[in-house]
């Protein structure tokens, strides 16, 4: 790409660095397979899923790219410029590169610095970063990083119930059935799991981000006044409105305050549309999906396509 370049390929530049400064490294032990998906726009398009195996302590989630893909880099090898011939890109107003998930958690550094810890869900995607420069957790590699942590540390899991009603219940046993270690309380360095109605939820600070747009949260979709409560609306990929939902609608979404764990939130605009979006955490859902809102049992990923 010529035109404007997000933080993620500054963040590269330093990866490629590293990766030069560590590539003496021996094959080492050898880890249990990763899964690779590779998508464009937001996960719509689907280009690549498979198992990779014979994964090493040495590998990088560069690596393991360039064994299941043709791929080009810049700056050191740290950037991916384009895989399988499609390229890192300015298009008008729009500004297309590519994007890389571990666990549902934007990587901090390069993928050519990434190193593995074996069993990861490794997520390419390719899209527009206009209206969200930086996407800090999505929801389509679940049960990750509920079962498996991320950047290499399992974490513990807090479902929060605030006012979720039954919808908590339905969280807690959906995490659990995931190999979650879903703990008691609120420890600290815990994935947080918020369940309520979004007139509860806005509280927290991690919450509150969305209503901020997607520059602040990276999830494509707005809680609104709607007379005495609040309507949801799913944006589409340039941050506009896309598409309204009714008081009975559900939205499953992840975002990441600062440096802390990724907070996952299962809301909506009343109880039913809570319990509707509880319904949604499982893999046939919500796999490849930023974020995911639900009405009248029809799920909607987000961004929204118009």
């Amino acid at each position: 790409m010529t035109g404007r370049r997000s933080p993620a390929a500054a963040i590269a530049l330093l990866g490629g660095a590293l990766a030069v400064a560590g590539c003496g490294l021996g094959p080492g032990r050898g880890l249990p397979d990763v899964r690779l998906t590779v998508t464009h726009d937001f996960g719509a398009q689907p280009v690549l899923e498979r198992a990779v195996g014979g994964v090493t302590e040495s590998d990088t989630a560069m690596r393991v790219l360039e064994r299941s893909a043709r791929v080009s880099t810049r700056y050191g090898g740290g950037f991916v410029q384009s895989i399988d011939g499609v390229e890192g890109e300015a298009r008008g107003s729009a500004s297309y590169d590519w994007f890389f998930y571990v666990n549902g958690v934007e990587s901090p550094i390069g993928a050519a610095a990434y190193a593995l810890h074996g069993g990861e869900a490794i997520w390419w995607d390719y899209r527009d970063w206009s209206a969200a420069q930086d996407v800090p957790a999505v929801v389509g590699s679940w049960p990750e990083p509920f079962s498996g942590g991320y950047e290499g540390k399992r974490h513990p899991v807090a479902v929060e119930c605030m006012g979720g009603g039954g919808a908590c219940a339905e969280v807690r046993s959906r995490l659990e059935g995931a190999g979650a270690p879903v703990a008691t309380g609120a420890p600290s360095g815990a994935i947080r799991v918020l369940v309520g109605p979004w007139a509860r939820v806005r509280a927290d600070p991690a919450a509150a981000q969305i209503e901020a747009g997607p520059q602040a949260s990276g999830v494509f979709a707005r809680f609104s006044r709607r007379g005495r409560g609040f309507g949801l609306t799913g944006l589409g990929e340039d941050g506009k409105p896309a598409r309204s939902f009714g008081a009975g609608a559900g939205l499953v979404a992840a975002t990441r305050r600062y440096e802390a764990p990724p907070t996952w939130i299962v809301t909506g605009p009343s109880l039913p549309g809570v319990r509707a979006a509880a319904g949604l955490l499982d893999s046939a859902a919500l796999r490849d999906h930023y974020a995911v809102a639900v009405e009248a049992g029809k799920e909607t990923p987000l961004p929204a396509m118009r």
